[in-house]
């Protein structure tokens, strides 16, 4: 259970109080007196190279998202996360929280393995400006804050069945499944800026192997015979799509078609297809019983943070946290 427990809380130490490799000063860090400090928090310096990570960390992540940033709004964040992850990791030493080194080791060998290789993973621990010391120190902190987290509130933790059902209920647009087309097709490649020449014999060849459909032959056959698509040696088979996963001349025809009917030829920038519909499945909504596990670890989730939200905001009434970052655009 705890090993379980441990996998979900980690989203809800990130997203809250930024527990994660790279986003917090080691301890050696804290400890040199030249190093500009932004806060203290009942002692303990929260240093400018820490805030300074944990912004650009927040920018990259919201820059790949997509996501709009407001400057202001972000450092303000950043800082009030941080302080909260001092006043956390304070509160697990004084519960006598501790990680041994194997445990810690074993973090840090997980996360080597998101890589591809040993130069990329070399790579990434350089863009952090850490050392491997440094690294294993973040780790340590971050799973000590986990595990009090984790015996303070996960362990207690539990969601009503009345509770999870009233959410299923009350949220019933959340798990609607749209209309969804099982396809097989064969495709005769055709670039866009190919010569005309190249487009006639392409339409040629589809002709071909749209008469020996039409004579009786296999459709699965013929597409692995002839189809110059990646599904070929799957007989063409494309398994299950919703609107907007296949371009728009394709999808028409396709979710246009009973199951067992094969279209006439389609042109898209891909080249020339015949579609066959295996199999359709209305709108439908996911029925409570499959869906009823993942509802209620979603509400323990929710649960849990707001707790968390809730020590963080006491520790911090009855701390001493002095803030030195003035405001910057």
């Amino acid at each position: 259970m705890k090993g379980k427990t441990v996998t979900w809380l980690s989203a809800i130490a990130v997203a809250l109080v930024l527990i994660t490799v790279g986003w917090q000063a080691s301890a050696a860090d804290k400890k040199q007196p030249s190093e500009d400090k932004i806060a203290v928090v009942n002692g303990a310096v929260v240093t400018r190279s820490e805030f300074d990570r944990a912004v650009g960390f927040a920018k990259q992540r919201a820059l790949q998202t997509g996501q709009s940033i407001d400057d202001a709004q972000l450092k303000e964040r950043i800082l009030k996360q941080l302080v909260g992850s001092e006043l956390l990791y304070q509160e697990s030493k004084k519960e006598g929280i501790k990680v041994d080194q194997k445990a810690v080791d074993e973090r840090l060998e997980q996360w080597k393995k998101r890589f591809p290789n040993e130069e990329e993973y070399k790579k990434a621990l350089s863009n952090t400006n850490l050392s491997v010391s440094q690294m294993k120190e973040d780790i340590k902190r971050g799973m000590t804050i986990e595990r009090l987290i984790v015996t303070r509130f996960v362990d207690k933790t539990t969601i009503p069945e009345k509770e999870i059902k009233a959410y299923y209920d009350s949220n019933s647009n959340l798990f609607k499944q749209p209309e969804q087309v099982r396809a097989s097709h064969i495709l005769i490649k055709v670039e866009p800026k190919a010569k005309e020449s190249e487009k006639e014999d392409a339409l040629k060849k589809i002709k071909e192997v749209q008469a020996k459909q039409k004579k009786g032959d296999d459709f699965a056959k013929l597409a692995k015979e002839y189809s110059q698509g990646p599904s070929n040696a799957k007989g063409g088979d494309l398994g299950y799509f919703k609107r907007g996963q296949m371009v728009p001349a394709f999808e028409a025809v396709a979710f246009k078609l009973k199951p067992g009917e094969v279209s006439d030829i389609v042109k898209t920038r891909f080249g020339y297809h015949l579609i066959k519909v295996v199999d359709k499945k209305p709108e439908s909504t996911v029925p409570y019983e499959e869906i009823k596990e993942r509802i209620s670890r979603y509400l323990k989730q929710e649960k849990v943070r707001e707790e968390v939200r809730q020590l963080v905001d006491k520790l911090r009434k009855e701390a001493k946290v002095e803030i030195f970052l003035k405001n910057e655009s």
